[in-house]
């Protein structure tokens, strides 16, 4: 009966997105960016049933106006820390199968709940904000051991590399690489007409200060000189393993990673992929090298 209810809930917002289009096109924009930067209710509902275990402290940290809440293992202020940061509509607490294995390599653990998502305040959220909270988070703890980021969270990470926050390492499961792919992505979900493409991107420029072209990762990644480690999967029907593959192709020190039928989610918290990311953590060569060059644009090595 509620997938009934969830098909009928869609129809209604893309026939109203249709009609508004031609109807009220200004009125349909807002309303439709506003959709696209509210995470789901759901990051907050399996936050409160998520438990920590004994060891974790809770605290928040005040970032641009919002309340964010954090959860710690160790102490990262005097100990090399991991800083783990959730995609879209998730929660901090959603890394827990990775906590006692990082702890076991010596590391202290943070990880928190992005504005509008888990026990943290607010209601909207855009990429340029998950950029905004990383720095605070780094800024709170200095540079980190290792950063590991998923989907929205993985470009959020890499873009926060900065002479100001880095971390040594870089794990990214299935990483969101093109908020202008994103928005594509979107569009055709909700049956958004092609005109408001223009005046979309314009509400998002006006919110954050930062154009969809300047959050297209591939622009960025040269510059990065860690090592990291991309994991996606062949069968990701959020984020295309294609989006994966550019962060390998344009970041120097990366190595790509492919698993098949795991998905976004399952990804994040697969046996092998946790064991394959441990063994990056040790320093051991793990993933395949992407290259690429204007005979080759896609190959590995």
């Amino acid at each position: 009966m509620s997938t009934v209810i969830d098909r009928l809930k869609l129809t209604t917002v893309r026939t109203g997105f249709v009609l508004g289009g031609r109807i009220a096109p200004k009125r349909t924009v807002n309303r439709a960016a506003r959709l696209f930067a509210t995470p789901f209710a759901s990051s907050r509902s399996r936050a409160q049933a998520a438990q920590g275990d004994e060891d974790m402290q809770r605290g928040e940290l005040h970032v641009n106006g919002e309340t964010i809440a954090t959860y710690i293992w160790g102490d990262p202020s005097s100990q090399p820390y991991a800083l783990l940061a959730h995609g879209w509509s998730s929660f901090g607490l959603r890394f827990l199968p990775w906590v006692a294995q990082l702890r076991a390599q010596g590391l202290a653990v943070v990880s928190f709940d992005q504005p509008g998502h888990g026990h943290s305040t607010g209601k909207l959220c855009t990429l340029p904000e998950f950029i905004a909270t990383v720095r605070a988070i780094g800024a709170r703890y200095g540079n980190a051991a290792l950063a590991i980021g998923h989907s929205l969270g993985g470009a959020a990470v890499t873009f926060a590399q900065d002479e100001s926050w880095h971390a040594d390492r870089l794990i990214l499961v299935a990483p969101a690489a093109d908020m202008k792919a994103a928005a594509s992505r979107f569009f055709r979900f909700v049956r958004l007409g092609e005109h408001l493409r223009q005046p979309f991107y314009d509400w998002l420029l006006r919110r954050t200060g930062i154009s969809v072209e300047q959050l297209q990762v591939h622009r960025h990644l040269p510059a990065l000189g860690q090592p990291a480690l991309i994991v996606h999967d062949l069968d990701d029907a959020d984020v295309p393993w294609g989006e994966g593959e550019r962060y390998a192709q344009f970041w120097p020190g990366a190595r790509l990673f492919t698993t098949q039928g795991l998905g976004h989610r399952r990804v994040l918290d697969a046996p092998e992929v946790i064991d394959t990311a441990l063994s990056f953590v040790r320093g051991e060569s793990v993933g395949e090298r992407v290259v690429g060059s204007p005979n080759l644009p896609y190959g590995v090595a």
